[in-house]
């Protein structure tokens, strides 16, 4: 049976759409409300900059919900549109189980991000993170070496630094010199700092060589130079100084300097209920054999350039973007000279093909001539 042609539709001929009857659904003025959580506290979490920049950002009115202009402190549910330069954004409104880096961190690096002398800082090692920061848990000043703690989770950083809470902080130093029993006594009481006053919870001899001497000091707070100034109040220079465990956290034996370590999924869990934070109902995902070794090895970390603030980039022309309909490359690029088109150099000794280079065809076989016929 042959098949009939297509008939050609008419261009001019109005299309019939489906009609369709939707029904409102109806609203429980009972039901309860959606949870709000800060607006600020989720563009910190999604990796847009500090909370503090986060409200900087919202004050600047790049900000909106729904379509209006976002105020500072305003709370959003999981069913609001937010846009930041008319660019959506997705917000992290689950709780996730947050990352926890240990560092052994070597001399000669600072614990900041923002240096205008350009020296070498910590945080341009960290790898990248989706949906996120890593938030540095207390300070090392820039001769001190030891064990750094990075995490994604700004409770969890703040349960560990937070004066009130009075985490233990462990130290190795090594002074030039050698304390007496009443030296340590007074440390242990207490010595007026230009700050205030400061003591040490323990110390504890460890030997050493000729005029050097190692302490192990325990103090429950974080003071800037705090260790290295109440050992020159008796003038006693600290020549080398190492934390060797931050809370709960030790460093281990097998981070050299210089290396770090991703904690597994259960460690970070048992800090969540040290630190008596929530612990997210999600199950933990199971990792393939390959990312339990990976995980649980210590690596080298690279120097990377870091995420820069929202706050930090300029606003995009929204406009120029519907306009255009181009969301790749800065402006500086689309206006680039094309390429040329690479051509082939010829080779200098290149041999040209003669017909001297063929042989002769040869004479076709009476078998061949009659191959075929009847």
């Amino acid at each position: 049976m042959a098949r009939p042609f297509k008939q050609q539709r008419d261009p001019q001929r109005p299309v019939r759409r489906p009609t369709t009857n939707f029904t409102p659904l109806a609203v429980d003025p009972n039901a309860p409300a959606a949870p709000t959580q800060r607006l600020h506290k989720l563009l910190a979490l999604a990796g847009l900059g500090s909370r503090r920049d986060m409200e900087e950002l919202i004050a600047s009115g790049r900000v909106t919900v729904n379509g209006q202009i976002a105020t500072v402190g305003a709370g959003v549910t999981e069913h609001d549109v937010v846009r930041l330069d008319s660019r959506p954004l997705r917000l992290p409104f689950e709780a996730e189980l947050p990352q926890v880096l240990i560092y052994h961190k070597p001399e000669g690096e600072i614990v900041s991000q923002d240096d205008p002398e350009g020296r070498a800082s910590v945080f341009d090692k960290l790898p990248k993170v989706k949906n996120g920061k890593w938030i540095a848990i207390g300070r090392l000043d820039m001769n001190t070496s030891g064990l750094l703690i990075f995490t994604t989770s700004g409770e969890l950083a703040n349960r560990f630094m937070h004066p009130r809470y009075e985490v233990e902080r462990e130290y190795a130093v090594r002074i030039f010199g050698e304390l007496t029993e009443g030296q340590i006594a007074q440390l242990k009481e207490g010595i007026e700092l230009e700050d205030g006053p400061a003591n040490f919870d323990s110390i504890i001899p460890q030997g050493g060589e000729g005029a050097n001497h190692w302490y192990q000091v325990i103090l429950r707070e974080g003071r800037n130079r705090e260790v290295r100034r109440l050992f020159e109040a008796f003038q006693l220079p600290v020549s080398r100084l190492m934390r060797v465990r931050f809370g709960p956290v030790n460093l281990p034996p097998r981070v050299k300097r210089g290396k770090m370590l991703k904690l597994e999924q259960k460690e970070v869990v048992g800090l969540l209920e040290w630190a008596d934070l929530p612990v997210p109902k999600a199950p933990l995902r199971q990792l393939t054999q390959r990312e339990k070794l990976k995980s649980t090895a210590v690596f080298t970390p690279k120097v990377r350039k870091q995420r820069v603030s929202a706050l930090d980039r300029p606003p995009r022309d929204a406009a120029e973007g519907e306009a255009t309909g181009y969301r790749g490359k800065p402006d500086s690029t689309r206006g680039s000279v094309a390429k040329k088109p690479a051509t082939r150099k010829p080779a200098a000794n290149r041999r040209v093909r003669q017909a001297s280079d063929l042989s002769a065809p040869q004479m076709q076989k009476k078998s061949d001539r009659n191959r075929g016929r009847g």
